[in-house]
């Protein structure tokens, strides 16, 4: 005899729930049909190790070999900890992927999603909805005065890849600058617009896709007397090669506002609002992907408006719904707005503008303004800073650090003379930056690499107390790089 929890019968697949008498007509109908023996067990709660051991058999993990994965299983979470199911209590210190950042179990969020369910759980994008209605206006509203509507995803990459296709349907051009030391997501088009290595993988590419250097100054071989020098430096380098290819075919320059996962690269003075003027000097789109570093991680609502720019169009996810429901979008000037009055917008997405998720976007923007999250990223923000710049000076081993708001990265070097990186780039063989995040792990302070580099980007609702005490933990492990690893 074989057994089974379900199985599919030929009128179709039959579902049941625990109820005796209703699995006893099921189980007999079955066993009639079929010839098995139909054996149904009541769902019961797994426990952690079954969690664990069903995940890592079912379930593939994001940029990991497979083998050996062991992650924790979190029962509960409030604010900026997680807790496993032996209490033992972890520090959220990147935010999760840079996204949480009002942190767990905030109930505005979740008694809005709640609110929504009650109402309707999903209507598609060609419906009117409340929740997809108020949060485009309240989006529209936060930007500047020349946009005009929001186009809305599921996510970071999909905003990129509708971003990419606004702009060349609207410039009709096909190319498309962004930078190498960029992600802007690992689907197709978002991965081929990446530059850094998670690109690899998708190549040959889509044709196009054009990059150019980063204002990387500390990275940079050619000493500047000052910021103002190397702006004009990297914008000649941009307006070269945009010449080079041909100003006439490039529909849009694509830049991360402030590069994110590949080191807090902050532009120098005048840079973006140089992109801006060569932008407009050829009729490209200037996009800015505010994936990561919008709503509120800066310290501004967006990170763009940290520097005096006004971008065409801007992509945007994580922030707007802390993760609570995955939601992404793209908002753009009211000028490509009206092009679209009458001509195709080519773009469609089954789950556009997700009730839930933008019931949770609407509550999730209103939590910023009520709970005054800026005024703490600012507060908490110079804290780290200062901290920041203690460790620098400390450490043999920190080359640089860069922060604005509570978005920050730390570069390990063997020398800080020659700036030679811990781990060569795009190469950790050795596994030196996995181990550190282990370490790290050990001491309930959860984060990620990337490169050499390791970055503390907490939820925005840390305090400052909280912050000190964690960040004596970072120094712990920076200490073993000095005596251990250079």
């Amino acid at each position: 005899m074989k057994e089974a929890q379900r199985s599919q019968h030929r009128k179709g697949w039959l579902l049941f729930d625990n109820k005796q008498e209703i699995l006893i007509i099921f189980r007999n109908e079955l066993e009639n049909a079929s010839g098995f023996m139909f054996v149904f067990k009541e769902e019961q709660d797994m426990n952690a190790q079954e969690i664990k051991e069903t995940s890592k058999k079912y379930v593939l993990q994001s940029w990991s070999k497979q083998a050996g994965l062991n992650p924790i299983v979190i029962d509960h979470a409030e604010g900026i900890y997680m807790y496993d199911a032996e209490g033992n209590r972890y520090t959220d210190m990147s935010s999760q992927l840079v996204n949480l950042n009002v942190g767990f179990g905030n109930k505005a969020i979740g008694d809005a999603i709640k609110a929504q369910v009650d109402k309707f759980c999903f209507v598609g994008p060609a419906y009117a909805a409340e929740s997809r209605a108020t949060l485009g206006k309240m989006i529209i509203d936060l930007l500047p005065d020349n946009f005009g509507k929001v186009f809305f995803t599921n996510a970071g990459a999909d905003a990129n890849e509708n971003a990419i296709k606004i702009a060349r349907m609207y410039t009709g051009r096909n190319k498309v600058f962004s930078r190498y030391r960029s992600y802007h997501g690992s689907s197709f088009g978002a991965g081929n617009l990446t530059g850094e290595p998670r690109r690899y993988p998708l190549e040959p590419g889509i044709p196009g896709f054009v990059k150019f250097f980063d204002p990387y100054v500390y990275r940079e071989p050619i000493e500047f007397a000052s910021e103002e020098d190397a702006t004009k430096y990297y914008l000649a380098k941009l307006r070269e090669q945009i010449i080079y290819e041909g100003p006439d075919s490039v529909a849009a320059i694509v830049m991360e506002t402030i590069t994110g996962s590949n080191g807090v690269i902050i532009p120098p003075k005048g840079y973006l609002p140089g992109v801006r003027k060569i932008c407009d000097e050829f009729g490209i789109l200037m996009i800015c992907d505010e994936v990561m570093a919008g709503w509120c991680r800066t310290g501004k609502m967006f990170a763009f408006q940290n520097f005096d720019v006004v971008p065409d169009i801007v992509s945007f996810a994580k922030g707007v719904t802390c993760g609570y429901v995955p939601l992404g979008g793209v908002a753009v000037s009211q000028k490509i707005a009206d092009y679209f009055d009458d001509h195709l917008l080519s773009c469609g997405l089954t789950y556009s503008g997700h009730p839930l998720a933008c019931a949770a976007g609407v509550a999730c923007v209103n939590y910023y303004s009520e709970a005054n999250i800026l005024d703490n990223v600012n507060k908490v923000g110079k804290v780290l800073g200062e901290i920041l710049e203690e460790m620098k000076e400390k450490h043999p081993c920190v080359g640089d650090v860069r922060y604005i708001g509570l978005f920050s990265a730390i570069e390990l070097v063997k020398d800080k003379k020659t700036k030679e990186p811990l781990v060569p780039y795009g190469k950790d063989e050795k596994g030196i930056m996995g181990s550190l995040v282990g370490m790290l792990k050990k001491k309930k302070f959860m984060t990620y690499s990337h490169e050499n580099m390791l970055f503390v980007n907490p939820p925005l609702i840390i305090t400052e107390e909280q912050i000190r005490e964690e960040m004596v933990k970072m120094d712990e492990v920076l200490t073993y790089v000095d005596n251990e690893l250079i």
